[in-house]
């Protein structure tokens, strides 16, 4: 019970940014876990399409959270992920969790976390619309967004949402 609910925290992570460009919805929708709404997701495009994390910068995932979650079950539950995903390797995983260790915040129900993909591939996070740091490994924005957008997500029809997709 306590690895699904890491992975359902670790699909949650996102919200609205202030300084990012002008960008448009590509799909939105909620996440829950059995009965309990964890939070709303939105991804959003230059030009409200997603096709891959190459043409599609740059890239936003937004969330609004409807619960409490600490920061070390967002770094557990991410890195969990990627574990699962299987697309980086035990110490890019290591590095990456270390370095949103000193980014990423508690959250509480409303808050706003959001992650930007720039167009020179990195990504920038935001805590309810403030700018909290930049994670410049090129490798890291895809295996952080594939916990959403990877066709093997543990959230297929929020994927679906998020892309559009039928």
């Amino acid at each position: 019970m306590h690895t699904l609910l890491t992975s359902v925290i670790a699909l949650g992570f996102a919200g609205m940014v202030a300084a990012t460009p002008d960008l448009t919805t590509v799909g939105e929708g909620s996440y829950r876990y059995l009965f309990w709404q964890l939070y709303d997701a939105r991804l959003a495009s230059k030009d409200g399409t997603f096709s891959d994390y190459q043409q599609s910068r740059p890239l936003m995932l937004e969330l609004t959270y409807k619960r409490d979650i600490s920061k070390q079950e967002f770094i557990d539950a991410t890195v969990e992920q990627w574990q699962r995903l299987g697309n980086s390797s035990k110490q890019q995983q290591q590095q990456w969790a270390d370095t949103l260790d000193s980014l990423w915040r508690d959250v509480t129900e409303g808050d706003r976390l959001a992650a930007l993909l720039t167009e020179q591939g990195q990504v920038q996070f935001y805590f309810n619309e403030t700018d909290i740091g930049v994670v410049e490994d090129k490798d890291f924005a895809p295996a952080f967004f594939d916990i959403w957008l990877h066709p093997d997500t543990m959230a297929p029809k929020l994927r679906r949402q998020l892309i559009s997709a039928e």
